[in-house]
């Protein structure tokens, strides 16, 4: 009943909306210009390790590789949390609705916004590959407080280049960008140990990896020590 309320409720405005907002095309141009702005790396859809983009999808979408934009299941099970807790508690946005907030919405995808991002999300799939959407997305993301993009984080947190992460530490990076400020582990490593534990509990659960995987990874140092080097 919700989401059929849901749809009922959208489908007119998704009309209206396909026609009045930007086609899409400049995507990648937006993106290019946001990770500018940041001064962070642009990454290719070859440069994304596939252990990290495992971490995001557990933590964040993980029907991302099947939808087209929406999550119309966990818009309708966020939108039944929500009426039943009377609170804004759970979001139900894709990883494709989060580019779209980031690079065409300022970062604010409440109210109209909202109806906005999903059709954006639903024409960005049409023009890009789920690997580029993922690509353009840890790219630019928030990574800790004041610091965007997963390239950037890793030098900090880790003193190593993307490519040559641990488990943990995708599995923290993915964690990080729910709450920047809280989770980052420059600010409180306990905090950020506890989120990176429930990726890896997430990433199990989605059968990324073992128990003795999980296990292992839960065991490593949040943060490598001392400063991080100009370039990694």
């Amino acid at each position: 009943m919700a989401l059929a309320a849901i749809v009922a409720v959208l489908t007119p405005s998704v009309a209206t909306l396909w026609v009045s907002t930007p086609s899409a095309t400049d995507i990648q141009q937006r993106v290019r210009d946001v990770t500018n702005g940041y001064g962070v790396v642009l990454l290719s859809q070859d440069d994304v390790p596939a252990v990290l983009a495992q971490a995001v999808v557990a933590t964040e979408d993980e029907r991302f590789y099947s939808h087209h934009g929406i999550d119309t299941i966990g818009l309708g099970r966020a939108f039944l949390y929500d009426v039943t807790h009377s609170c804004r508690c759970e979001g139900g946005s894709t990883i494709t609705e989060q580019l779209v907030k980031d690079v065409y919405l300022n970062g604010n995808d409440e109210g109209y916004n909202k109806l906005v991002d999903t059709v954006m999300a639903l024409k960005v799939e049409q023009l890009i590959s789920k690997r580029q959407i993922m690509a353009d997305y840890v790219s630019e993301i928030t990574t800790g407080f004041g610091r965007y993009g997963v390239t950037s984080a890793a030098c900090a947190y880790f003193h190593a280049p993307l490519g040559s992460l641990t488990l943990g530490q995708y599995a923290l990076l993915a964690g990080v960008t729910q709450a920047p400020s809280v989770y980052d582990p420059t600010v409180n490593p306990t905090l950020a140990g506890q989120r990176r534990a429930a990726v890896l509990s997430a990433m199990l659960s989605e059968k990324f990896i073992t128990p003795s995987e999980a296990a292992s990874a839960g065991q490593e140092p949040v943060l490598v020590p001392g400063p991080a080097p100009a370039t990694c």
